[in-house]
C-alpha cells in the first residue's frame, strides 16, 4: 500500500500543483473497483479506487501516444535487450492497454495476449486510451492463473511474460507466490523472458524477491532513481553480457519514439548483473499456503 501511494505522490509531483483538478471524463463501479478516467495535464489517466484510496493505474498523452509517461512502462521495454525478436507476448493486467500498443508497435508481426479479469478495464482502455485489438492482439477476460494453467494445458509457449496486474491495493496475492511463478516459467520459450512490474518501497519486497529467485536464476532487479518500480527480469537461458550492450545500440534510433533510454537501461541491467542481491535472502518465499500479502502491506 505505502509502495503505491509513494509512487502515486511522486507521480502527482512531476505534474504540477494542479494534477488534483483533474477534469474526471469516466466513472464506473466494475465488479472489481471502481473505475476512473481522468484528464490529468495532457494526460489520460485511468485509476482504480479500492475501499479507501484512488490508485493510479495507466496514463497517456492522446497529443503524442506512442511516448510511454510512467517510467516502469519505459523500463518494461527494456525486455527487448534479453528477448529481441518475441513472436508470442502475453501481459497479465491490461490497464490502459498501454505496453500491448507499444510492444505491437515494435514487432507488429507478433501474437499478443493481453490478460484481464476486469471487463470494465477492457471497456475503457478502448475507448480512452487509444488499445486496439486486432489479428495480432487479442484480450482474454480471466483471471491470471486461469489463464495460465490453461496454456499449460495446452502446451503454449510464450517468448516474452509480462506481470502487471494490480487490483488498485496492491498485487493480487495469487499471482505473487512461487507455484504461479513456476507455472509461468513452464510456459516461457526454450529463450524466452519473464518481466515483472512490482515495487522498491513494499514490505514484501525481500519476500518476492526470494519467491522470484527460488524460481528464476539468474535474476535481474532492475531498478531506475526517479521511480519505485522495479522490475525484475527473469530469462530463460544463461545472459550474454556483451549482447545486452550491442542490442541496446541496435535498438536505441526506434526508442526514441517510445522515450526509452535504452542505452542507459542497459547499463542499469549490467551494473544489477555485477551485484549482490539486495534483499534478505532468508526471507521466506510466497506459497499458495503462505501468501500474507495483505498483512504484510497493511503494515
Amino acid at each position: 500500500m505505502k509502495a503505491l501511494i509513494s509512487y502515486w505522490s511522486f507521480f502527482l509531483l512531476l505534474l504540477g500543483p494542479n494534477a488534483l483538478n483533474g477534469d474526471i471524463i469516466h466513472k464506473e463501479r466494475s465488479l472489481y473497483s471502481n473505475v476512473i478516467v481522468q484528464k490529468i495535464g495532457a494526460n489520460t489517466c485511468l485509476q482504480f479506487t479500492v475501499r479507501r484510496d484512488t490508485k493510479n493505474q495507466s496514463c497517456f498523452n492522446p497529443s503524442a501516444p506512442k511516448r510511454l509517461v510512467f517510467a516502469y512502462a519505459k523500463m518494461t521495454l527494456a525486455s527487448i535487450l534479453l528477448m529481441p525478436e518475441p513472436k508470442y507476448i502475453r501481459v497479465v493486467g491490461l490497464g490502459g492497454g498501454t505496453l500491448p500498443m507499444a510492444f505491437n508497435r515494435m514487432f507488429p508481426n507478433a501474437t499478443i495476449h493481453a490478460i484481464e479479469i476486469d471487463t470494465a478495464v477492457t471497456k475503457v482502455a478502448k475507448k480512452y486510451f487509444d488499445f486496439t485489438e486486432s489479428n495480432q492482439i487479442k484480450v482474454f477476460d480471466q483471471d491470471g492463473r486461469v489463464f495460465t494453467k490453461r496454456a499449460m494445458a495446452n502446451s503454449f509457449k510464450y517468448d516474452l511474460i509480462i506481470l502487471d496486474a494490480f487490483n488498485g491495493d496492491y498485487i493480487p496475492e495469487h499471482l505473487m507466490t512461487q507455484e504461479y511463478l513456476q507455472e509461468n516459467k513452464a510456459i516461457l520459450s526454450e529463450k524466452g523472458l519473464l518481466a515483472s512490474n512490482t515495487f522498491t518501497t513494499s514490505a514484501l519486497y525481500d519476500h518476492e524477491s526470494t519467491t522470484y529467485a527460488s524460481v528464476f536464476d539468474p535474476l535481474i532487479n532492475f531498478k531506475r532513481p526517479e521511480t519505485n518500480n522495479r522490475i525484475l527480469l527473469a530469462p530463460n537461458e544463461s545472459i550474454d553480457r556483451a549482447q545486452i550492450i550491442s542490442r541496446a545500440k541496435m535498438y536505441e534510433a526506434r526508442m526514441v519514439e517510445f522515450n526509452v533510454p535504452i542505452v542507459d537501461y542497459a547499463q542499469n541491467i549490467l551494473d544489477a548483473l555485477n551485484g549482490p542481491p539486495d534483499w534478505d535472502t532468508g526471507a521466506r518465499v510466497l506459497t499458495d499456503q503462505y501468501s500474507p500479502a495483505n498483512l504484510l502491506n497493511s503494515k
